[in-house]
């Protein structure tokens, strides 16, 4: 059996995966100014909270607003544990630690067309 290999696909990969570099170093530093850049004007995001479906923030000034202030909430921090790409797709998997000292896992489900974030579904263990 012949392995076919998508180059397409690849370049797409390599793409998600650098945006998702990008996006998660937003919150590593606590500094959203890339979001400009990251965030398509379409953007959606279905939020984790409030439970239990969360909210949804539609379009770029929406989606960067909430991001940005999820990325400088004083004395929080979130632990990277996974992020895995395929073509336009990824999935982060991550603790977000509280100013209080208490935590919750999650697992974000991102979808990048054309170079930019175009949705987002953040999910967390109840």
């Amino acid at each position: 059996m012949e392995l076919i290999i998508d180059s397409t696909a690849a370049a797409r990969s390599g793409e998600t995966a650098e945006i998702m570099r990008r996006f998660n170093d937003v919150f590593q530093h606590h500094d959203p100014s890339a979001l400009a850049d990251l965030v398509a004007d379409g953007c959606v995001i279905e939020n984790t909270t409030p439970a239990p479906d969360g909210a949804r923030a539609a379009g770029k000034a929406a989606c960067i607003e909430l991001w940005s202030a999820i990325a400088t909430g004083p004395g929080t921090r979130f632990d990277l544990e996974e992020t895995f790409v395929a073509g336009e797709r990824a999935t982060i998997r991550w603790r977000f630690w509280m100013a209080d000292g208490s935590s919750v896992r999650g697992v974000n489900l991102m979808r990048v067309a054309d170079g930019r974030i175009v949705e987002a579904m953040g999910y967390v263990k109840g």
